[in-house]
């Protein structure tokens, strides 16, 4: 596995614990530390720089997933199916060094790992059409 999945897994981590504690103290924060603490440098400013970059785009990621989710309202998608394409999306807009199909296929291999049984297809079909409609078109004006 690459340094830069375990840091998106520990971003992801990361993303939930926030959410699930309201933003509040987070208990997991020293389990995450630790996690970070395996990482090489370069993937520990990889999982910074993404954690910050979604907690700082998180409003506009969020309009994104409610203009695509069809027939889904955000408030009541899983939280962590919620932030594993939070993260996909960061990337895909802000990320230029990686390919959105890196994003998406790791977006959905996180989905099938930590989430249900139909989460991996739950998050390709919302983050193909984001990559078509959205990402595709701001690169190809």
């Amino acid at each position: 596995m690459g340094s830069r999945r375990t840091a998106r897994e520990v971003v992801i981590k990361k993303l939930y614990a926030y959410e699930i504690s309201k933003g509040g103290d987070n208990p997991c924060e020293e389990l995450l530390i630790e996690d970070c603490s395996k990482f090489d440098k370069k993937a520990r400013i990889f999982a910074d720089a993404l954690y910050e970059g979604i907690q700082k785009h998180v409003s506009e990621i969020d309009s994104i997933i409610k203009t695509y989710a069809d027939n889904w309202e955000i408030e009541r998608m899983a939280a962590l199916d919620k932030n594993i394409l939070r993260t996909a999306i960061y990337e895909m807009k802000y990320m230029e060094n990686i390919p959105p199909v890196v994003s998406i296929n790791e977006a959905i291999d996180m989905a099938k790992k930590y989430s249900t049984r139909d989460s991996g297809k739950f998050v390709n079909g919302i983050l193909d059409k984001i990559h078509k409609k959205l990402i595709l078109q701001e690169k190809n004006p």
